[in-house]
């Protein structure tokens, strides 16, 4: 059965390898350095945009931190409507919702502000928009709405998710707590806003977590089958190189600008690397683990990481050696050279007080766990092992053990 399982898997990744040469990825276009939000309204009347949907969440808009960009729209006289009312793992109702104040206020673009939860929910509204006769659910799944979208910029105020530069969704099934993707180049961002002076009052706990998300995103990404060409090989190796020398130090000093800018790119490379080379099991099993219990999905991500390229084993030395090489890591051997690329993110986990494992869920839910990420794993993502039930029961008994 699992080679039967090995060989459909390779079999469907080889087609879309050659399919993804017609899909139109792209790179969405950049405005960068500090305080450059406030210059958004003006290039958003440039392209004949009247009246945007703003989505953003509620704890954002208590900070207060939308407040410039508000306020730049207002002078710019930019007309917006505001969506705030959004989980921090973003439901189909949550998308219903926008998509209902987008069509009822006459918005003819999109700016999305925050971090992965609005940016993909904004996505999510996209794609509704383009198909408003289809369900959030019909429209999960991998090159559901083809679509043209309305205008989208993403202002990302954590550096993390990279969905400023993904063509990928995670949204919540309010009923069931499943979380799936929609995943398709037309809902990637056509602008992203990195503005480093957004992130500098992110709490170190956020910084440390979304940074992680941002290493796994290139760690991924780089060490699957591959869907990757060259550039998104290159971008994994930026993205693993900016947080190797920048990640602590933005975790310890908050409002140092240049680590901050240098973790949003870092997060911009990343996100663009795994949009077309793809995730994998640690995403596969953070998804879950987010659905069913509400894990922040960057904390999932930082503790499972170490754990599945370990579980990997030889199949990633050689990739991860090389990334290891990217950072000035040392080795006599690939092998050597993995583990302590491996060590690394481990020691950076102390370093940042994340938990080494996760022991919360219910052992009644495993089975369900389980399926749940292999659904969303097997035939897409091009992991370097296709793994079996006791591989992600395996998983499972390690995390619950740290």
């Amino acid at each position: 059965m699992n080679v039967f399982k090995v060989v459909y898997c390779r079999s469907f990744q080889g087609v879309l390898k050659l399919g993804n040469y017609f899909l139109g990825y792209r790179i969405p276009e950049t405005l960068q350095g500090p305080g450059c939000v406030k210059r958004l309204p003006e290039q958003i009347k440039k392209q004949g945009i009247k009246h945007v949907l703003l989505v953003t969440d509620k704890s954002l808009m208590k900070l207060g931190l939308p407040d410039e960009f508000i306020n730049a729209m207002d002078k710019s006289r930019l007309k917006y409507t505001i969506f705030c009312d959004i989980q921090p793992n973003p439901t189909d109702e949550n998308v219903e919702a926008g998509f209902k104040l987008f069509v009822e206020s006459g918005c003819d673009a999109i700016v999305a502000f925050g971090g992965g939860s609005p940016i993909d929910c904004a996505k999510g509204i996209a794609a509704k928009n383009a198909h408003p006769g289809k369900s959030v659910k019909k429209l999960q799944g991998l090159l559901k709405v083809h679509k043209r979208i309305v205008p989208f910029w993403a202002v990302p105020t954590t550096a993390g998710t990279g969905s400023e530069t993904t063509v990928a969704a995670v949204i919540t099934e309010s009923k069931t707590h499943h979380k799936a993707s929609i995943n398709d180049t037309t809902i990637m961002p056509h602008h992203a806003v990195l503005d480093p002076e957004l992130t500098i009052n992110l709490p170190p706990f956020i910084t440390a977590t979304t940074g992680m998300d941002a290493l796994c995103h290139a760690v991924e990404s780089y060490t699957n089958w591959t869907y990757c060409t060259r550039l998104e090989k290159d971008y994994a190796k930026k993205a693993v190189r900016l947080i190797y020398d920048n990640l602590l130090t933005a975790y310890h000093d908050g409002s140092d600008l240049k680590a901050r800018q240098n973790m949003q790119l870092a997060a911009f490379y990343a996100g663009r690397s795994f949009t077309r080379g793809c995730v994998g099991y640690v995403h596969a099993v953070g998804h879950t683990l987010g659905g069913l219990y509400g894990v922040p999905h960057g904390l999932a991500m930082s503790i499972i990481l170490p754990h599945v390229m370990r579980q990997f084993g030889p199949a990633v030395h050689k990739r991860l050696a090389e990334l290891a090489d990217v950072c000035d890591i040392k080795g006599a051997t690939d092998k050597e050279k993995a583990e302590k690329f491996i060590e690394w993110i481990e020691y950076m986990k102390v370093q940042m007080d994340i938990p080494k494992g996760f022991s919360d869920f219910k052992e009644e839910d495993i089975p369900q766990i389980i399926r749940w990420a292999d659904k969303e794993a097997n035939p897409l993502y091009p992991v370097p092992v296709i793994w079996r039930e006791q591989d992600f029961t395996k998983l499972m008994e390690t995390i619950a053990a740290c």
